[in-house]
């Protein structure tokens, strides 16, 4: 019995066994006029971020998700105000948008990337948490509500399973790939910000494991490493320059593609890297054509875990991580962001990739002395007293309060 499974679009043919897949090629994502000016700045962003990861980092692998920190810290936006927030759309490349036409262009890609391919899966997820008792402006709370639809839980942060309930909700959003992102929560600690996306795509040309061969790979350092090497000649995206050569493998309805980019014998990726901006990178797309490539192309996992707060401040947002920060449209309490966490977990094969990231940005109080909360959330004792003699006049336990 042959079934049909219709997408969307102008359509290819996958043919397995007796089943036949229509699967019909991706449109482009239904933006609004002059959003595409935002994908250009966030394009921009990625490369920056990546280069700054990379100088900041002692990992011979950085994988890193761009769009988690830049929906994490976009939605942190939303709480900064005069230079604090001039220094984070700085940034993040921010120009030339209202706070309303940025949150706008976060909502929609939050609510349009996971449907245009129904081949392959992406589950996008922010969360707010604070300390029980923190008083968080309300439209602070609402904007991450409408706009980035973050699960907003107030929780008791010194409770000892507290942590874990945190990592319990990163686990489930990143289909148990990573599993403990956070690694402790300080007493200073008053607010987590998370966005967690996880990935599976199948390649619309798959590798056959049987063409899977051991061969030698390079290091940066020189050294040779044994990996399998996965094989195909088939048609592709692909274009080369005096630098590199470009290779771009889709997924499922080709909504979604993988770019390589492999600098040409004598060349480094540190050389690459050093020019690729936004401009740079629309001019490689756009010389892209199809014709036929042998591709080898390594079977490999990496998972990475990092401090962005180094990264961050080489890009301009310095005063976010200070005592002068100003967060006051989250709080009338004074915070600062103590730490930016970016975990990520990465396998390609010959199948396709499964990738996940989860970015937790962590408030903080300034180290201005700091505040008790008193909550009287709980049962308490209270007593009635004359202060001089010491007389106590009346004295109760309050187990249970009702509406008055």
């Amino acid at each position: 019995m042959k079934k049909l499974l219709y997408l969307i679009l102008p359509a290819f043919l996958l043919v397995a066994c007796d089943e036949v897949v229509v699967i019909k090629e991706g449109q482009p994502l239904p933006l609004k006029a002059g959003m595409d000016k935002k994908v250009q700045q966030d394009n921009a962003f990625s490369f920056d971020l990546l280069r700054q990861v990379i100088a900041t980092s002692t990992e011979k692998n950085v994988f890193i998700s761009p769009l988690s920190v830049s929906i994490a810290l976009g939605m942190a936006r939303n709480g900064a105000d005069t230079e604090t927030l001039e220094e984070m759309e700085k940034a993040l490349k921010m120009t030339g948008m209202t706070d309303e036409q940025i949150n706008e262009y976060y909502k929609i890609i939050l609510e349009g990337l996971p449907d245009v391919d129904k081949s392959t899966k992406l589950n996008i997820a922010n969360s707010l948490w604070y300390r029980n008792g923190f008083p968080v402006k309300e439209p602070f709370l609402q904007i991450n509500k409408d706009y980035f639809n973050a699960e907003v839980r107030g929780l008791d942060f010194s409770k000892p399973t507290a942590v874990d309930e945190i990592n319990n909700w990163c686990a489930v959003k990143t289909n148990d790939f990573i599993k403990k992102p956070l690694d402790r929560i300080s007493a200073d600690a008053m607010l987590y910000l998370i966005n967690a996306i996880y990935f599976k795509g199948v390649w619309s040309q798959k590798f056959d494991k049987r063409k899977t061969y051991e061969s030698d790979f390079t290091t940066e350092t020189g050294a040779i490493n044994k990996v399998n090497m996965m094989n195909m000649k088939d048609t592709f995206p692909y274009a080369e320059d005096d630098k590199a050569q470009y290779l771009e493998m889709p997924y499922g309805n080709k909504s979604f593609v993988m770019t390589v980019i492999l600098p040409k014998e004598g060349k480094t990726t540190s050389e690459v890297l050093k020019d690729l901006d936004q401009d740079k990178w629309n001019k490689i797309t756009g010389m892209m054509h199809t014709r036929e490539v042998q591709v080898s192309f390594p079977r490999f996992k990496i998972q990475n875990k990092f401090e962005l707060k180094d990264a961050m401040m080489n890009m301009g947002m310095k005063l976010a991580f200070t005592d002068n920060a100003d967060f006051s449209r989250i709080s009338d309490i004074d915070l600062l962001i103590s730490r930016i966490i970016h975990s990520t977990y990465c396998e390609v094969n010959e199948e396709g990739t499964e990738a996940a990231a989860v970015t937790i940005i962590e408030f903080e109080l300034t180290s201005m002395p700091m505040i008790p909360y008193f909550t009287a959330d709980r049962p308490f004792i209270f007593v009635i007293r004359e202060k001089s003699s010491g007389v106590i006049l009346f004295t109760a336990k309050m187990g249970s309060v009702e509406k008055y």
